[in-house]
Order: C-alpha cells, then structure tokens, then sequence
C-alpha cells in the first residue's frame, strides 16, 4: 500500500511566496509480495516544471492517471511554445482537462465490471509562488486543497495515522517551520504502525521559486539525512516529554518550556542588538 503527502510550506515570506512539498513511503504490496517502489511522478515539458503528482491504487490505473497528466501537460505547455510554468488559473484549467480524461475512462472501466482503485495528488507552483494542490479521488472528480486544509494525503497510511500526527503536530499552512522534517517524520512513524508503508527513503520533492524561476526536484540527500537523524531525536524527545509530564505535571512542564522560549527569545534580541552595533 501507500503513503504519499503533499503540503503547502511557507518559502519566502517577504515576498509571499509558497512551495509544494510531495513526499512518499517506499512500499508496494501485491499479493503476499513486497517491495520497494518510487511512487511520486515529477512533470516536465521541454525541461520546464510543471507539476508533481503523487498516486495511491491500482498501479495499472495509477500509471494511467499519470500519462493523463503528461499528456494534458504537454498539449498545455507546448500552446504558444510557452517559456514558463503554468499560472494558478491556467493549472486550474489543466486539472479540469485530467478530471475530464480520468471520469470518462473509469466510467468505461466500471461499465466493463473492473473496480476503480486510484487516488492522486497533484501539485504546482506558479511562477508568483502560488501553490496549488488537487486531491482526485476513484471517480476522477479534482478536490482543491491548497487553501484549505493545505494539504492531502492518500493512501492506507492515511487512515492508520498520518492526518492524526499533522493534527497532532499543528501543521498549517501559515505557519513558518520545517515541514520537510514534519513529513519525514510521519512517514516514519506511520511505518512502524502499519506493515502496508514503508520506511522514508528519500523520494521527496520540493517545487518553488528560485532566483524568479519555478524549480523542481528532489530535496538533496545531505537534507534527508539529516532529517532522519532528527526525526530519531525527536521521537526520543517526545518519549522524555510525556515522561516529565507524569512526573512533574503538564503546568510544570509548560512553565519551564515557556521559560526557555523566553530565553531564547531575549538571546536572539541581544544577537540583533550586537550586529547592529558592529
């Protein structure tokens, strides 16, 4: 089975702009066989950007779902011999054209008695950092998710605990953090729960704008392994916390984290005073 997660992150505040983060767990179940996959599908027209789609299913309907995409992309980006990434209307416009593609096949396949098993998410930055986010669900019908709730996430991991750990973890949109280090770490978490999804590896994808271009690719490794190391500190950590709340109590422990974002607080002041002075 699946797990695959695609959220919004805060990239550039000043200029307001977003990026799309994709990531996935590694594992496929066919039968009584497992073994590892790469389940997030990159676009690109003529080495231009344009979008990420994440899949969960059949695989043979995944695959499909991800030559729509391709081909409504190509006809797309080549109308005009066009330079750029798609814009937030023009993409809305793309995704209409695939849910169009997607709701007339999976009528033809359930007309032959075959059921439908397909979830996909796909994703985009335009060039004015504008993210957008689609969920399609088994009817081919496009739900989008950029601005409420900022995110999508398919797959069984879903269910067993990956929209419980964003909730838990006060993931939002708005919010200015770490979201790659977040989703490491509900994918790893979620994998230890439930033998359907694997560990990360690595498959993670960030697009945004860089130097007034959109990029896409994949975060680099150096980053994961640092992320997998945080991750491993942090599941530690949260053990420690829930500990100190048993034996000190909730108000206690509030006090003395509160105390020590007080103190960083006036550390980080007193660094701005000193380089203002330098």
């Amino acid at each position: 089975m699946t797990l695959v997660l695609a959220l919004k992150w805060i990239w550039d505040k000043e200029k307001n702009h977003d990026a799309v983060l994709m990531v996935s767990d590694s594992r496929v179940t066919y039968g009584p066989v497992t073994y590892e996959a790469k389940k997030i599908h990159s676009v690109f027209v003529n080495g231009i950007p344009v979008a990420i789609a994440g899949g969960s299913g059949d695989a043979a309907i995944v695959k499909y779902g991800y030559h729509v995409v391709d081909e409504v992309a190509q006809k797309y980006m080549e109308n005009g011999d066009r330079g750029t990434t798609l814009t937030q209307e023009e993409f809305r416009e793309l995704v209409g054209e695939v849910e169009k593609a997607l709701i007339k096949r999976f009528r033809e396949l359930r007309e032959m008695g075959i059921d439908v098993s397909f979830n996909m998410i796909l994703s985009s930055v335009d060039p004015e950092g504008r993210a957008s986010i689609y969920h399609f669900d088994s009817r081919g019908l496009a739900e989008p998710v950029h601005d409420t709730p900022g995110f999508a996430i398919i797959g069984s991991g879903s269910i067993t605990g990956g929209l419980l750990l964003l909730r838990l973890l006060g993931y939002s949109p708005s919010v200015e953090l770490n979201w790659g280090l977040l989703s490491t770490f509900i994918v790893d978490m979620v994998s230890e729960i439930d033998p359907s999804v694997g560990p990360f590896v690595g498959e993670s994808w960030l697009m945004r704008v860089e130097n007034e271009k959109v990029a896409l690719g994949q975060i680099k490794d150096e980053a994961l392994r640092e992320f997998k190391e945080q991750v491993r500190k942090r599941k530690e950590l949260i053990q420690e916390l829930m500990f100190l709340c048993d034996v000190l109590g909730e108000e206690k422990v509030e006090e003395v984290l509160f105390s020590s974002l007080m103190e960083v607080d006036e550390d980080d002041r007193r660094e701005g005073d000193d380089k203002g002075q330098s």
